[in-house]
């Protein structure tokens, strides 16, 4: 085999690892919050995964600073809390959840998600 296509194969498989790493090997790091989170919206949500203590009232500070109307609302469904975003206002949610588990939040279109890991 020539040197030309042992540098395509090496390439090619390269390649193929770097897209399997792009879209299935990143991991969600999250943020261990204590009794208070902020959480920035704009272009989805900063942190998008955030770590609770089970039975632990916690604080999300949730502040959008976009006008994408998408992002108007944020909705826990788990929590059956559902608040409205208004631009460069700090919005509070409390949530004090009763079990462990992965439990999701949305925009108001279910565009843009995040979940919260009760630990």
């Amino acid at each position: 085999m020539t040197l030309d296509k042992q540098l395509v194969i090496v390439g090619g498989i390269g390649l193929i690892g770097f897209i399997w790493w792009f879209f299935f090997g990143k991991k969600d790091d999250g943020v261990n919050a204590g009794k208070v989170v902020e959480i920035i919206v704009a272009g989805g949500y900063k942190p998008s995964v955030i770590k609770i203590n089970k039975d632990q009232e916690t604080t999300f500070l949730i502040k959008r600073t976009e006008a994408n109307s998408c992002l108007e609302e944020i909705v826990f469904p788990d929590f059956k809390i559902k608040e409205y975003l208004p631009v460069n206002e700090t919005v509070t949610v409390k949530i004090k959840p009763m079990d462990k588990g992965e439990f999701k939040f949305h925009c108001g279109m279910n565009m843009y998600h995040g979940k919260v890991i009760v630990v």
